[in-house]
């Protein structure tokens, strides 16, 4: 990731936080005792008109991988 890209990524990631505050520190609260091997990830959205869309995973070691990559 190139530098302008870095910087970019750090204003709208201010942004956000300011924006969602208590979701910020969902994420830094996860993080910080760490995602690890059979941690279940569970997503819901619910669109505007009410429809809701909702998945979940398992993690395994090798999505660890990706997610420590990310997180460097």
């Amino acid at each position: 990731m190139n530098p302008t890209m870095l910087l970019t990524f750090k204003k709208k990631w201010e942004e956000f936080t300011e924006r969602h505050p208590k979701f910020a520190a969902f994420l830094h609260d996860v993080a910080g005792h760490g995602i690890t091997e059979g941690s279940v990830i569970d997503i819901k959205v619910t669109l505007p008109d009410g429809k809701v869309y909702q998945s979940n995973m398992r993690v395994s070691e090798e999505d660890l991988e990706l997610i420590r990559g990310l997180t460097k």
